[in-house]
């Protein structure tokens, strides 16, 4: 029991020992990777800081060349975009390229712009971005009307899965239509309409392609006859014996309406002339001849014949089917006495 603390302090000394010796042997790696891992941050930090410069410098310059481009100092602009293009630095000099040929086309430099096209596309990495440079340098030869070599430009972009297949196929197109291949011009600009990733404002314009072409000759595009099409034949059928049925329907309702509205015709014809008034004029007798010839006649025959006169025209007024007659003959003395005395009473009726 009273050697532990010697043995406590042997192992102790022991364990010291060790780890001087390694220290020895790896302390100075240890040390050269710590610094090696100071020197590459800060390395690391100093290049990004140098490169932020640099982009921002590019940048001012850039839009300096730009705001010159505008203007009327051509080779200014065209000065600073080249200043730009040599600091390669950022993604500005592309810019500036890109730049530089639309200066130049601005110009009416067509070759020239074209030929800077071409160059900026041989130095791009970027499938999409290259794609971009030979799609507009095809745009710049339309005019031209050389479609082998807007052709042999974009001809890569054709494919469905380019982002910029419509817009190769409306530069292809275009200089198909400005070489009077209509139909093939039809064709590229009908493919741009099938596409549903088209934009409303590409979809407008071709459409105005289109008409043109129309008004010029184009045979118009019909979407080819498939088997597809063959299933839906039963329920055209089936549409077609519905729109019988409501068609015949209907023609049997309107002759039912033109029966109806004759038979009604017909009777409203037999209600009128049912309806029609007999206007014969009455026999009317003049009793001032009565008078005259038979003053001596009786105060009860003329306060009939009087009576009759309201009577007549009281039953002309009322009837509308039968003739008007007088209501109460006259009396026998009366008639004995016109027949006697005056034998043409009856012509002065009127």
């Amino acid at each position: 029991m009273s050697n532990d603390p010697v043995f406590r302090e042997v192992d102790e000394e022991l364990r010291r020992d060790r780890m001087r010796k390694l220290w020895r042997q790896g302390g100075p790696f240890v040390i050269a990777a710590a610094v090696l891992v100071v020197v590459g941050v800060a390395g690391y930090e100093g290049w990004t800081w140098w490169q932020k410069t640099q982009s921002a410098k590019s940048s001012d310059q850039f839009y300096a060349a730009a705001e010159l481009a505008d203007g009327t100092d051509i080779a200014a602009a065209q000065k600073g975009l080249d200043a730009v293009i040599a600091q390669t630095s950022g993604g500005y000099p592309m810019l500036a390229q890109f730049r530089e040929a639309a200066l130049l086309s601005q110009n009416g430099k067509t070759d020239e712009a074209v030929a800077a096209y071409d160059a900026l596309a041989s130095s791009l990495n970027n499938t999409h971005l290259r794609e971009l440079a030979l799609i507009l340098a095809g745009n710049l030869l339309i005019d031209k009307g050389d479609v082998d070599a807007v052709q042999q430009r974009v001809g890569g972009s054709l494919t469905p899965s380019s982002p910029l297949r419509n817009a190769a196929r409306e530069v292809l197109g275009l200089v198909q239509y400005k070489a009077g291949k209509l139909d093939d011009a039809m064709g590229n600009f009908q493919a741009v309409l099938d596409d549903p990733l088209s934009t409303r404002d590409l979809r407008n314009r071709i459409q105005i392609y289109v008409l043109q072409l129309l008004a010029e000759g184009a045979k118009p595009i019909t979407p080819p006859a498939d088997a597809s099409s063959a299933p839906s034949s039963e329920p055209s059928s089936q549409a077609s014996s519905e729109a019988s049925a409501v068609s015949s329907s209907a023609a049997s309702a309107a002759s039912s309406s033109e029966t109806s509205s004759g038979s009604s015709s017909e009777a409203s014809a037999v209600v009128d002339s049912s309806t029609e008034l007999d206007v014969t004029p009455p026999a009317v007798v003049d009793t001032s001849m009565m008078s005259m010839t038979a003053p001596a006649a009786s105060d009860s025959s003329s306060a009939s014949a009087a009576s009759s006169e309201p009577a007549v025209s009281s039953a002309s007024e009322g009837s509308s089917s039968a003739p008007v007659s007088s209501s109460e003959p006259l009396p026998s003395s009366s008639l004995s006495s016109i027949a006697s005395s005056a034998p043409d009473a009856s012509s002065s009726a009127p």
